[in-house]
């Protein structure tokens, strides 16, 4: 069963109703698309921030409580892999949790880059809860500046 919507009679005669409604209806649908997530969804881990030159790609990811021995860095061809674990302490025995917004446990997050990546020359460096690795581009992928000779 199809179901219309009632359009006021005395709407129908201004010239611009349709157009208002038209534009009424898009905005619901975009609401909809655009709510806010629930306040206690999960969101993905850790947070990395990518960023490149001619030469490297420039990792960055955010990692706070995480030790450096606890995390396993791989790259394979244009992807690359940060797996790790979050250890939080757990509260005292017979305590419960008033609010519990940070997990602990097992994370892994692959991204891949436009190109591939020399993955013997990756360099990564973990300070402060942020680890910095710097992803050199495979020499094939580096522009190159091609002389163009002038003909006689």
């Amino acid at each position: 069963m199809a179901l219309i919507r009632w359009v006021d009679p005395s709407e129908v005669m201004e010239p611009m109703a349709d157009l208002d409604r038209l534009r009424q209806e898009v905005s619901r649908l975009f609401d909809t698309f655009t709510a806010p997530a629930p306040a206690f969804s999960s969101r993905v881990y850790p947070s990395i921030n990518i960023t490149e030159d001619d030469d490297n790609y420039y990792l960055r990811a955010e990692l706070p409580g995480v030790k450096s021995e606890d995390l396993e860095l791989t790259v394979v061809g244009n992807r690359v892999s940060v797996r790790g674990e979050r250890k939080i302490d757990s509260a005292k025995e017979g305590a419960d949790y008033q609010r519990r917004e940070r997990e602990g446990g097992v994370f892994r997050r692959t991204v891949s880059l436009p190109t591939e990546v020399a993955s013997n020359k990756v360099n990564a460096d973990m300070r402060d809860g942020i680890l910095k690795v710097t992803l050199p581009k495979q020499a094939e992928a580096k522009p190159r500046k091609i002389e163009i000779k002038p003909t006689r």
